[in-house]
């Protein structure tokens, strides 16, 4: 669809298209402290209308005649000028649709005949800065080089999100380049975006790479977003803010018109205040599509996620404990602990277990990365037009010449590994790829559910949100990504509780194409504990 072609439209008022300066020189982070408090308790920024609403309560809004969607985007429009660029300056959303408002309009007439796409229909939703959109917003990876690239038509994800009627109502901030620039970056920041802030410490990293659509969801910016994952993409920005996030299997979401990582690895995945309202997204971005064929399998078939959950889903579930991502910090592991009696407490057994091959494939999986970047970015940017940059060369020799403004905290030394490998016919890259889906997937994540005949393994999504640090980098604490990432296999994390207000999720993860049974088990935990809660904003003292 080239919405740019298909509306003519008057642009939103310059009060709610801020320009999006660098705000990495404003950042100052602070020494680690155990005690938090509030910086902005002059303004009450939860007590939005529409503060932590989901999907289901809007869509019956709308249904009634109590609201229209044209009222809600305007809403979220006016929260996101004061929440994102004024008050706190969370600095999630990197580009506002100028289109959202009229595209509202048409919806709501449709309803006005009797027409519905279904549940997501008049719904604001973000995307990540790397898909797609055949609009009048750009698809720029966050990276400078990028910009004025204004794709020729949506990403396969977005065509079948506003098939179904939701309303793309911007682009949220990344890593740059997906974090796969420098080993020195800092989430969410990017040299278009600047760097995204964690809504519930605000000098605390979001994680990433899809840092500003989980903070543009916990912030209430919006009903729901899509990130994207090579490996930790959506589950550490989900859990370290305070969201739900679903990786799917590989093969399940089309990648066509979303810019690379790795095609091994990489997918599209919905981030959202609940795990119905992901699941209602997920079953709207899945189905096969002809110009990426991972996509035509017989798994990738029409199924509600949303239908079916039910608190009970965990009565006699045989759960694995992957213990060895316990242990990295005391109080994540008193907040694991309390996970595992609540769902003891649901009815589930659980085993721990010593999951099969751990640990056995990082530098294949770094090998294969390097390789699958370059080939991929190469091949999307061939497609762009009016660009002056056509590949991973090019992009090298931009920020090179734009150093002060592309490399003013870190380098792009990952980008040069990769420039200097070779076609993905070398024996090096065949080598750590099947060694990666072999010991990650059939040796280790099926091995281990067969040995202990289990039906779901668990472990903490993530560790305490670090300080923001652009001169040093993540100081990335821990987390249980990679199995599920490496493999392509599902993986869904929950809200788990805090430390020191800080989140911490819990990630559910299994075979590959379980989507429905491990959706079914995060919901019936989630609706077992309930520990999403709105952020607060608060800083650390010496900000």
């Amino acid at each position: 669809m080239k919405r740019r072609h298909f509306l003519s439209l008057t642009a939103l008022g310059t009060s709610l298209i801020s320009s999006f300066g660098l705000l990495a020189c404003q950042v100052k982070p602070s020494e680690e402290k155990d005690q938090i408090q509030v910086n902005f308790n002059e303004f009450p920024f939860n007590e939005f209308p529409f503060n932590e609403s989901g999907i289901n309560e809007l869509q019956e809004m709308m249904q009634t005649g109590k609201l229209s969607a044209e009222e809600l985007v305007k809403a979220y429009l006016n929260r996101i000028n004061q929440i994102d660029k004024k008050g706190p300056a969370i600095n999630a959303v990197i580009e506002i649709n100028t289109e959202a408002l009229a595209l509202a309009r048409e919806l709501d007439l449709e309803r006005k005949v009797g027409k519905s796409r279904g549940p997501l229909h008049g719904i604001p939703i973000m995307l990540k800065d790397n898909i797609d959109t055949g609009d009048k917003m750009m698809t720029s990876a966050g990276s400078l080089a990028l910009e004025g690239n204004f794709a020729e038509e949506d990403a396969f994800v977005v065509k079948q999100l506003r098939n179904a009627g939701a309303i793309i109502l911007g682009k949220t901030n990344l890593s740059e380049w997906a974090n796969f620039r420098s080993t020195r970056s800092s989430s969410g920041w990017s040299g278009r975006g600047g760097q995204t802030h964690n809504p519930y410490v605000l000098d605390r990293s979001p994680c990433g790479s899809s840092s500003g659509s989980a903070v543009a969801v916990a912030a209430n910016l919006c009903v729901a977003a899509l990130g994207t994952e090579t490996d930790g993409s959506v589950v550490c920005p989900s859990g370290v803010n305070g969201v739900v996030g679903i990786k799917p299997s590989l093969g399940l979401v089309s990648r066509t018109g979303i810019i690379p990582i790795a095609h091994s690895q990489d997918t599209a995945g919905p981030m959202a205040k609940t795990v119905k309202d992901a699941a209602i997204l997920l079953t709207v971005m899945l189905g096969q599509d002809e110009n990426d064929s991972i996509t035509m399998n017989p798994n990738n078939r029409s199924i509600n996620y949303a239908e079916g959950l039910h608190i009970d889903a965990l009565k006699g579930a045989k759960v694995g404990v992957v213990r060895e991502f316990f242990g990295f910090h005391s109080e994540v592991d008193k907040v694991m602990e309390k996970a595992l009696d609540d769902l003891k407490s649901a009815g589930a057994e659980l085993i721990d277990i010593q999951l099969e091959n751990i640990n056995q494939y990082g530098d294949d999986e770094y090998e294969v990365l390097l390789y699958e970047f370059k080939d991929g970015l190469n091949k999307y940017l061939s497609k762009c037009k009016g660009l002056k940059v056509t590949s991973l060369e090019d992009i090298i020799q931009f920020n090179e010449k734009h150093k002060e403004l592309e490399m003013p905290w870190f380098d792009q030394e990952i980008m040069h590994l990769a420039q200097q490998k070779g076609d993905l016919n070398d024996k090096a890259y065949l080598s750590a790829l099947k060694k990666c889906k072999d010991l990650a997937g059939k040796k280790g994540i099926d091995a281990t559910l067969k040995k202990h005949k289990l039906d779901v393994l668990v472990a903490p999504t993530n560790g305490p949100a670090w300080n923001i640090d652009l001169v040093n980098g993540d100081h990335f604490g821990g987390g249980s990504s990679a199995p599920a990432a490496v493999s392509g296999y599902p993986n869904v994390t929950v809200p788990a509780g805090y430390v020191h207000a800080l989140p911490i999720g819990l990630s559910f993860f299994a075979e590959s194409f379980s989507e429905q049974k491990i959706i079914r088990y995060a919901y019936a935990y989630e609706q077992a504990t309930k520990h999403r809660k709105a952020p607060e904003f608060y800083t650390s003292p010496g900000l």
